[in-house]
């Protein structure tokens, strides 16, 4: 049984950083609920968990865009004694914001803020009546200074950050374990839909391990060296100037969008 219970639930389970969170956690002996969209890719996973570790795994298709995703999400982890969560779900947007697609950002909000606020309120009554529980909430580098050229995305990754923070000082005495995880550019397919070009990337493996070890030891963790090297050396220069450094570090990424 993992330390927090003997089920643990991860969203966007079907690849990238989700994916990598569910192999950890059956590594760990955790049972597994697997959420995301795509029930086939959750399916097949699901299903080499099983050989490979002897854990239990259920499959929850659900778009978390929407009213009736999360609701499918909550009632499809209703039965067993969840004891921890990872929001892994999430994606990004890049480039102006003016020459955004507005439903696409508004959908990234639906995912990256709303679903995750549900999430850990649904969640977070069911840790506190039972006494404990640990909640892992995927911030970003970019969460803690405005982005441009990512305006809407740094700004969704710092509202994720502040509430992981809250909930974290909030939930301590109760028992919950509440972890903000940072990284930086990580090799995932969230690259591709937020229109990035990363020369260097952290593995999604690296990121769930290190968040993992540091779930109850810290608050906000920055797994991988890239992140940590532009975590700490970014902590004492003034906001207006990690603006500027963010900025420039995104146009690097974003070049090849033209114009």
């Amino acid at each position: 049984m993992y330390r927090y219970g003997p089920w643990a639930v991860v969203t966007g389970a079907s690849d990238g950083i989700g994916r990598s969170f569910a192999i950890a956690l059956a590594r760990r002996g955790a049972d597994l609920i697997l959420v995301a969209r795509r029930e086939w890719e959750l399916e097949l996973l699901a299903d080499n968990l099983r050989r490979e570790y002897a854990v239990r795994c259920r499959v929850v298709a659900a778009d978390l865009s929407t009213a009736g995703g999360i609701a499918a999400a909550v009632r499809g982890c209703a039965q067993e004694d969840v004891g921890l969560v990872v929001a892994a779900a999430g994606y990004g947007t890049s480039g102006p914001f003016l020459e955004g697609d507005i439903e696409n950002e508004l959908g990234m909000l639906r995912v990256n803020c709303g679903a995750v606020t549900s999430l850990s309120w649904h969640f977070g009554r069911r840790f506190a009546a039972r006494g404990r529980g640990g909640l892992i909430l995927m911030s970003s580098i970019v969460a803690f200074q405005g982005v441009p050229g990512s305006a809407h995305y740094a700004a969704s990754k710092s509202y994720v950050q502040t509430l992981a923070e809250g909930l974290g000082a909030e939930w301590g005495s109760r028992g919950i374990d509440v972890l903000a995880v940072a990284p930086g550019p990580v090799n995932t397919g969230f690259a591709k839909r937020a229109r990035l070009n990363m020369s260097k990337a952290e593995s999604p493996d690296v990121v769930a391990e290190q968040s993992l070890n540091a779930l109850g030891r810290a608050g906000t963790v920055r797994p991988g060296m890239l992140a940590k090297v532009l975590g700490y050396s970014l902590a004492m220069t003034p906001r207006w100037g990690r603006i500027r450094i963010m900025g420039a570090v995104m146009g690097s990424m974003t070049r090849h969008h033209g114009g």
